[in-house]
């Protein structure tokens, strides 16, 4: 079995869309290869747009639904054009998160599949968490599949993007969790400085550690939680930025990049993982990933850049394959749903 897949991911982040053509291929056991993998930043007024879309009312998302839909297709053919690219199987699209409160049985990603479809004329998969979530699931992480799949010879693998993920090996299981919000909140607080991120975490560097800001936020609730659990931007908008509000920045981000650090190490050491792959735009954050390494006996990989920068894409790309063959890209271990199923809306 073989695939050409163009995977899209937009994290919490904003940094930009991710798009990742991939190779793969099934024998005995899958292997892929990425072929071609970009990031387009947004624009200040997408990045405005979409960051807002969490006001918006119904009609104004409904709007912003289709039209970031026609962003993605007019995106997606342009990189088909420039790379003169034939031969593709299927575009799989994970949309931008607006809302996530699986609590509540809905979970909503934007970017009409449709409209991809519209301008493309290639078979779209997309909206891959909606279904999770109305099996009881939190609809997230979903990237498990893949670390099954692709990337087993680790003992685990950990995601640092708007918030962090982690996903490992349980009695015979892959389990797979939200550990803490990261960039999400890092960006945040480095653009009040008016930078788009802490950059090696030079800033966070500068400030001093709260204690008792530190002491707050590793006392939130969401903690004490066993998995599966997820984490959304409503849930810092509560808990997380108002804590920060009244604390000098620099403090604030060397606060905060500590929390990061003993949240991961925790989880790492009481579940004795002997190797972790890092990606993620985190995974460059290098005062981040000292203190990890500091604070955990786990030899921490950090791999190669189109690994570290697509491997969400690239993962993505590979659901809409086991999604377009009816099979397996959903693990119930990792989402807390029923049983494991196939999700995705195909056009």
């Amino acid at each position: 079995m073989k695939a050409l897949a163009i995977g899209l991911m937009s994290g919490t982040s904003l940094d930009g869309l991710d798009i990742c053509l991939a190779a793969f291929e099934k024998q005995d056991k899958w292997t892929f290869k990425i072929l071609k993998a970009e990031t387009l930043p947004y624009s200040e007024d997408w990045e405005n747009r979409l960051k807002n879309s969490i006001h918006l009312s119904a009609e104004d998302l409904l709007e912003l639904h289709s039209e970031y839909g026609f962003y993605l297709g007019e995106q997606v053919k342009e990189f088909i054009h420039h790379h003169q690219l034939e031969n593709i199987s299927l575009i799989a699209s994970h949309g931008h998160t607006v809302f996530h409160q699986p609590q509540r049985k809905f979970t909503l990603q934007i970017g009409d599949g449709r409209a991809i479809k519209l301008e493309t004329g290639l078979p779209v998969i997309y909206d891959f968490r909606s279904q999770d979530v109305l099996m009881k699931g939190n609809g997230a992480p979903l990237v498990p599949i893949g670390d099954e799949l692709l990337f087993s010879k680790y003992s685990a693998c950990l995601n640092l993007g708007g918030f962090s993920n982690i996903s490992l090996q349980s009695d015979g299981k892959r389990i797979a969790f939200d550990i803490a919000p990261v960039n999400i909140v890092l960006n945040h607080l480095a653009k009040k400085l008016h930078k788009s991120f802490d950059e090696n975490g030079e800033l966070a560097k500068k400030g001093k550690i709260h204690q008792a800001l530190l002491n707050e936020l590793n006392h939130l609730d969401f903690y004490q939680q066993s998995h599966p659990k997820s984490l959304g931007i409503e849930w810092c908008n509560q808990h997380v930025f108002p804590a920060l509000e009244n604390i000098e920045i620099l403090d604030a981000l060397a606060t905060f990049t500590e929390h990061c650090a003993q949240q991961i190490a925790h989880v790492i050491n009481k579940n004795n993982i002997k190797d972790i792959l890092i990606t993620g735009g985190g995974a460059y954050n290098t005062f981040l990933i000292e203190k990890i390494r500091a604070k955990t006996k786990s030899e921490v990989i950090i791999p190669e850049k189109e690994i570290i920068d697509y491997k969400e894409a690239l993962i993505f790309a590979f659901m809409g394959v086991l999604k377009i063959n009816n099979e397996v890209n959903v693990l119930s271990s990792a989402t807390g749903s029923s049983y494991d199923h196939c999700s995705g809306i195909i056009v």
